[in-house]
């Protein structure tokens, strides 16, 4: 069942000779299309005032970019939904023009997004299946190499049940589904793939169970509340994506007040199957979205990856450069979403 979801579909660009990718952008001749707003939803995979304060000098880059390509963009606005399915909502209704939502959020309101970009990422030193590689090689470190999908992952705290669990898994142990459940999970929204889907489908293909079969479960509105929590001792275990605990390696001793390094105090207990990366999707149902507009910000966001500022933004998100995505890059995802929808149902 897994194995299914773990195939990544390829895309094919043309690229110029420096080697950036680059989407056929035709407009008439003349003075540039005014655009008087557009607006931009993010998801809250990191602190919001956080994300709004990296992303800030998109706003330029972006106008700079689009003038180039035939639209002049009056104002940019930035927003952080209050959840996951708040930008994909937003993306359905049209209040917001483009988002960046992972895969399992665009899939869930594909009805009123469209998938125009896929985020490519920094390879990492661990990307085994077993944990005990990952524990045993830390702290996980980005590589050159760029990849299109990354893992989640489920780590175990500080809390004396976080510790007993990873105990269990370093010493070569199988968990049994009763260890997992005597502990306090912190998960993300149902849409988001690191923080809910696929540590669903590893408990599904592990135990023939998923998490609202779990005695004690917390959901976080960001992963940065999850990593307090896991700090404090509030809960025991979290889902994450792979990379989380490099961006919260300074939090774990500044604002969670711990003594030591999130790498001695964490440990992985648990690797869940690659997961194709995030999106960038703009809403169908905008009153400023054009197909030429559409190919506008598509070229643009590729440019952007490219400048050194671009990747200074983008980097809130482990973001370093996008290729062009089509719809069907995301039917795994939708396996995957069908299954859980279907899981949870019974």
């Amino acid at each position: 069942m897994l194995a299914i979801l773990l195939m990544a579909c390829g895309n094919e660009v043309s690229k110029t000779s420096d080697d950036k990718e680059t989407v056929d952008v035709s407009s008439d001749a003349g003075e540039n299309e005014s655009i008087k707003k557009l607006t931009i939803g993010f998801v809250p995979s990191r602190d919001p005032d956080e994300i709004i304060t990296a992303t800030e000098p998109l706003k330029g880059l972006l106008k700079d970019e689009l003038a180039d390509l035939g639209f002049d963009v009056g104002e940019i606005d930035i927003t952080v939904g209050t959840n996951f399915e708040a930008v994909g909502e937003a993306l359905s209704a049209g209040t917001t023009d483009i988002g960046l939502i992972p895969g399992g959020t665009y899939v869930l309101y594909d009805d009123g997004a469209e998938v125009i970009l896929t985020a490519t990422r920094a390879g990492l030193s661990n990307d085994a299946d077993n944990p005990i590689d990952w524990n045993k090689n830390e702290p996980t470190a980005p590589t050159t190499a760029q990849t299109t999908s990354y893992r989640a992952i489920l780590v175990a705290g500080p809390s004396e049940k976080g510790k007993a669990l990873a105990a269990k898994v370093n010493n070569g142990e199988e968990l049994t589904f009763e260890d997992l459940n005597t502990v306090t999970w912190n998960v993300m929204s149902s849409s988001s793939p690191a923080g809910y889907i696929y540590p669903t489908l590893w408990l599904h293909e592990k135990f023939n169970k998923t998490i609202p079969d779990l005695a004690q479960v917390v959901q976080a509105d960001s992963y940065g509340n999850a990593f307090a929590r896991l700090a404090a001792g509030q809960t025991d275990v979290l889902v994450t994506y792979a990379d989380a605990r490099r961006d919260y390696e300074e939090s774990w001793q500044g604002e969670f007040n711990r003594d030591a390094s999130i790498w001695e105090e964490t440990d992985l207990i648990g690797v869940m199957p690659a997961i194709y990366n995030d999106t960038i999707s703009v809403s169908k149902n905008s009153k400023v979205m054009s197909d030429d507009l559409k190919k506008a910000i598509q070229q643009a966001f590729i440019n952007i990856g490219y400048s050194e500022k671009g990747k200074e933004v983008i980097a809130i998100y482990s973001h370093e450069g996008y290729q062009a995505a089509k719809d069907s890059d995301y039917d795994n995802e939708r396996k995957a979403q069908e299954l859980v929808q279907n899981l949870g149902s019974k």
